[in-house]
């Protein structure tokens, strides 16, 4: 990905609107398609204490053939890390709580995914909760459950820090049809977002990729398969948000290639492209959100 910013073709800036897209009039997904299937989903929170001091929590939901399961990384040290698999077959435990010390900070860790209710997808939707603390405040609230657990489990007044989501990267796996949710800011609304890349079979010469958002298409680039890399501008909520594919391992390296979607956001003075090995530099300088897609499709 390093060479991203530097091979843009015919598309390479171009703002549109995804409430009123020049492309809008074309049909953006067949309805016999099935979205292909979501392997793993990855939350990075900027938790902010009430000392100002700054703490990275990665929050990965994974499900594979095997197990099904969480696992949070307290800041970028790989060995703090607190696993949990919650496939029944392997570990029954479910619900509980665990309590240790990294970097001169105390985390704490209190779960409950014993009812906790699933799609297709290895994130639960319905039905738990999951409370980190660090240093006795209240880092991260996660679940439909929380307000409940936060009630019955902590002390009236325990201080909460602020946790603003400044990225999530999906894997999927299977055809090229991915579908998938997005709230670019706090106070915006979640959108819905299709990605599809067509193919010989679907009646076309040439390959190409179709982005939609809540159902209206924001690009739509042809030959793709000489157009591989690019980006464009779009705006959501009134956000500028830099839109970039990389689909160059689908055409050049079919047997274990990926593609990468991401949308990124960021203000209107910031001209900037952003590339993937920036990511922790930007997350460390400010609040932004970003979600990266890595797709792979199968023969």
């Amino acid at each position: 990905m390093r060479d991203l910013a530097s091979c843009f073709g015919e598309y390479a800036i171009q703002v549109s609107d995804a409430s009123c897209s020049t492309y809008s009039n074309h049909s953006c997904i067949s309805p016999i398609l099935k979205p292909s299937i979501q392997n793993t989903i990855t939350y990075i929170y900027k938790t902010i204490l009430s000392s100002q001091i700054h703490q990275l929590l990665t929050v990965t939901w994974c499900k594979n053939n095997m197990t099904q399961g969480l696992t949070i990384n307290f800041g970028d040290d790989p060995n703090s890390v607190f696993k949990l698999n919650t496939n029944s077959r392997l570990f029954r435990k479910k619900k509980g709580s665990k309590s240790f010390e990294f970097n001169s900070s105390k985390f704490e860790v209190f779960w409950d995914l014993s009812t906790a209710k699933y799609q297709t997808g290895p994130e639960p939707i319905d039905g738990y909760y999951v409370l980190v603390m660090v240093d006795s405040q209240l880092g991260l609230v996660l679940g439909n459950l929380a307000e409940e657990a936060v009630t019955r489990k902590l002390k009236t007044g325990t201080p909460a820090a602020k946790f603003p989501l400044i990225s999530r990267r999906e894997h999927f796996s299977g055809n090229t049809l991915y579908s998938t949710k997005a709230q670019f800011c706090d106070s915006g609304t979640s959108h819905d977002i299709l990605i599809h890349c067509s193919c010989e079979n679907e009646g076309l010469r040439h390959p190409v990729l179709s982005v939609c958002i809540d159902k209206k298409t924001v690009i739509r680039v042809k030959r793709l398969q000489w157009n591989f890399r690019g980006n464009q501008t779009i705006f959501v909520d009134g956000l500028l948000v830099d839109l970039m594919w990389d689909v160059h391992g689908w055409f050049f390296n079919p047997a274990s290639g990926y593609a990468v979607f991401m949308f990124r956001t960021r203000s209107g003075l910031d001209s900037r492209l952003w590339l993937e090995e920036k990511l922790v530099q930007k997350e460390q300088e400010k609040v932004e959100f970003s979600l990266l897609i890595y797709a792979s499709k199968s023969p």
